[in-house]
């Protein structure tokens, strides 16, 4: 039976491609890809507050 491992990574837009292929290239396969939580210092309902939040790919691979 496969056992796996996972990972949690947060991607820049600006380079999301190059993070998930380092990844690639050391076995682990991308799950699926979610939006990054708002930060808790901004409070909420904060309307004009800058949120920037990076998506965050959720990985796996087989344990060795």
């Amino acid at each position: 039976m496969t056992t796996w491992e996972y990972a949690t990574v947060p991607l820049m837009i600006h380079a999301t491609k190059q993070i998930l292929d380092n990844w690639g290239d050391d076995g682990w396969e991308l799950v699926t890809v979610l939006p990054g939580s708002t930060p808790a210092d901004v409070p909420a309902g904060n309307m004009n507050a800058p949120v920037q939040t990076n998506p965050i790919a959720y990985l796996k691979r087989p344990k060795a």
